[in-house]
């Protein structure tokens, strides 16, 4: 009969264990699930922060709330010109900023986290073959129907998984971005890192950035000198779906 009673006890104690693992479970569901193409989608924004509050020094200039960018109008999920991250990714910027601050520069933002929405948003232009109406200023020696083909634009976006950044550098002294020779979203070889058909200051400035952002664990893509991700991301394979307002981080 002990042994029985054991037993018994022992059963419903794991049946509670499991009801409080399934609930907790269940209210997570529905925040957090797969999309059509396997992508797992989460619109959990308990690890996040806001950028200004977590690296006051950066400036914005959110450029995908304004309709100064390669699509030419405000991108869906942009619905204030705030700027997110991860906890993780930011205490390493807040080091960048640091570092560049004691060296007379500053950080200025163009894009942090990024909506699966807004990705979404990319795509739907990108096969829109009329839409032209920035070509010349971000990508005038491509034609429109390679962007998708070359990789340029993509169905998914590391900015979405909340550690990566597009950035550039302002020195406090001129008051003005730092040159880097070409400018932020141009689609095109001019915007490659090592790029050299530019000048070599303008490659310097390049290099600094970049060697920066690596010296606190950010790695630089190749294509674009402005771009950056946290090398131990937090979340490599979760692509979040929260608008971007004042609303959406978790209190």
């Amino acid at each position: 009969m002990a042994n029985l009673k054991y037993v018994t006890v022992s059963i419903l104690t794991l049946t509670i264990i499991i009801s409080i693992f399934l609930t907790g479970y269940n209210s997570s569901a529905g925040k957090t699930e797969a999309g059509d193409d396997g992508v797992i989608l989460s619109s959990d924004s308990s690890d996040f922060v806001l950028l200004t509050e977590a690296v006051p020094d950066v400036i914005l200039e959110i450029r995908y709330y304004s309709t100064y960018n390669f699509v030419g109008d405000r991108i869906d999920g942009y619905e204030e010109p705030l700027a997110f991250l991860t906890k993780e990714a930011a205490a390493a910027l807040k080091n960048v900023s640091d570092e560049l601050v004691s060296k007379g520069y500053r950080l200025k933002i163009f894009d942090a986290y990024r909506p699966q929405k807004a990705v979404t948003h990319f795509m739907n232009w990108a096969l829109d073959a009329n839409d032209v109406r920035m070509k010349e200023y971000f990508y005038p020696e491509l034609e429109k129907d390679v962007l998708f083909p070359q990789g340029y634009i993509a169905e998914h976006s590391s900015h979405s998984r909340g550690s990566t950044l597009d950035l550039t550098l302002f020195d406090m002294e001129t008051e003005k971005e730092v040159d880097m020779g070409g400018p932020f979203d141009y689609f095109g070889e001019l915007s490659h890192p090592d790029y050299t058909n530019i000048t070599e200051e303008q490659y310097a400035n390049r290099m600094f950035l970049r060697e920066v952002m690596m010296k606190y664990g950010f790695t630089p893509y190749p294509e674009e000198w402005w771009h950056f991700t946290l090398e131990n991301e937090p979340f490599p394979d979760t692509y979040f779906t929260f608008t971007i307002n004042s609303d959406s981080l978790s209190k």
